[in-house]
């Protein structure tokens, strides 16, 4: 993830103009001292020429909201930035820097309210700063993204004032953008740590000649008491003349296609977010596992039709277009069709590789299309069969009943349970490495499965 910064939203900066006809209000102070000016009506009860200081005294007042007024910045004198500091990731919180550039001789304070879609942040943000002359003053404000895929940023509003705070005017700043909310980029720098020490381990165990670890050749080094007869390089022992053992590493370069379903049955929650959400997310961090490895990675999201669809390859660039391509996967109301999704990679994938499929399973009595269509790649491609599981299901099927309703509830979550695992069974019998997992457990048990499956030399 070493080029995440090229995923930070550019920064945005726009002069202020005049918003609406005017532009012109009245600051607090002015009113505060119309309210003073109230003061004369107490000896105006005595003595009627009293009624003359307060319309002398609001006509001071007035006559102090102009003065304040003329000497004002235009707005042309005002520009407004946004700065983004990190990569916007959904349910990460990020800071926005907003900057008023003052390019004139007048100190103003102001308070600036920044367009935010609901998608980035709950309520517009309002932020008050002071930028002397010609000088910037920033403030900053936080996001917390909900939802992955593209959102739109709009104007900057700008109110204001002198350090008499007698008069304000009103602006605009056109700093209108789009951004890209992409999926948990935090949690994939997690895994990358996890990855390393994973690695780590990787390596002890070679030197620990366990086998099964790969075969694809490092290199070559003197032989050790202990290691395996058929690794010894007998045509460098002859030269040498001392036995030398070949070195191998687990395989690279090899296909690793990323399966994601975003059909009817990834719209369900737990907790704030949906299965897909999670899907997405882990795919992401299995993504960049697979890339560090050395791998070539593929993706496929599909609904009723294929919806992304990127090649299989490697590099950080690629890494990049991964990234873009997570961030618009969307849930689907109907029922994704799985069998048009497996002719199609079955197609364009002709080179054995791993199929890692995130997806669920629909509660019918028939066998889910997603079962058969998984049994098609089977005799082509080994295939990582990932069930994302509805944690509550689980519960509900372990709890002790109470009332006969609740009989009722917990034999149906128990029979809906005994389904799922019967219809996974049949899916390892095939071949198929398939597995049942919670949301909170999903891209760690993506991850080992995949070093584990390296590690076996499986595919």
């Amino acid at each position: 993830m070493s080029d995440l910064g090229t995923l930070v939203p550019v920064q945005v900066e726009a002069a202020a103009q005049s918003y609406k006809r005017l532009g012109l209000a009245f600051g607090d102070r002015f009113f505060t001292l119309l309210l003073l000016g109230f003061l004369w009506m107490i000896p105006a009860f005595l003595d009627l020429r009293f009624v003359y200081a307060l319309v002398a005294w609001d006509g001071l007042v007035v006559f102090a909201w102009l003065a304040d007024l003329a000497q004002l910045p235009h707005p042309s004198q005002l520009s407004v930035r946004r700065t983004w500091r990190a990569a916007v990731g959904m349910s990460t919180r990020s800071d926005i820097d907003l900057t008023l550039i003052n390019s004139s001789d007048k100190a103003v304070r102001a308070t600036m309210v920044d367009t935010v879609p609901e998608q980035l942040r709950s309520e517009p943000p309002t932020l008050t700063v002071r930028a002397g002359a010609r000088n910037e003053a920033a403030a900053t404000y936080q996001i917390c993204p909900a939802q992955r895929g593209d959102a739109s940023l709009g104007a900057c509003y700008v109110r204001y004032q002198s350090v008499f705070r007698i008069a304000e005017k009103w602006v605009r700043a056109s700093v209108a953008q789009a951004v890209r909310v992409y999926p948990n980029l935090e949690e994939a720098k997690r895994d990358s740590i996890y990855l390393l020490r994973s690695r780590q381990i990787a390596v002890e165990k070679r030197h620990s000649r366990i086998r099964g670890i790969g075969r694809e050749f490092q290199s070559l080094r003197e032989y050790r008491p202990g290691d395996e007869y058929r690794d010894i390089c007998w045509t460098a022992a002859a030269r040498r003349g001392k036995l030398v053992t070949r070195v191998y590493q687990i395989e690279r370069s090899q296909t690793v296609w990323i399966v994601i379903d975003s059909g009817r049955l990834m719209r369900a929650r737990v907790g704030a977010f949906s299965k897909l959400d999670y899907a997405v997310n882990s795919a992401l961090s299995l993504a960049q596992v697979a890339l560090y490895s050395g791998d070539r990675v593929g993706l496929v999201a599909y609904g009723r039709a294929i919806r992304q669809q990127l090649p299989a390859a490697k590099g950080s660039a690629h890494l990049r277009q991964l990234i873009e391509q997570l961030a618009l996967i969307h849930e689907e109301v109907p029922e994704a069709d799985h069998l048009q999704m497996a002719a199609r990679l079955l197609t364009d994938q002709k080179r054995r590789s791993l199929i890692v499929w995130l997806t669920d399973l629909a509660e019918t009595a028939m066998t889910p299309d997603v079962i058969e269509a998984a049994a098609m790649m089977m005799p082509k491609h080994l295939v990582l069969f990932v069930v994302i599981g509805q944690p509550d299901l689980g519960e509900l099927a372990a709890k002790r009943p109470q009332s006969e309703t609740e009989m009722y509830q917990v034999a149906a979550a128990q029979e809906m349970v005994h389904r799922r695992e019967l219809l996974l069974a049949r899916l390892r019998e095939r071949g198929a490495l398939a597995l049942e997992v919670g949301t909170r457990g999903i891209s760690p048990a993506l991850v080992n499965s995949y070093l584990q499956i390296k590690e076996r030399n499986q595919l």
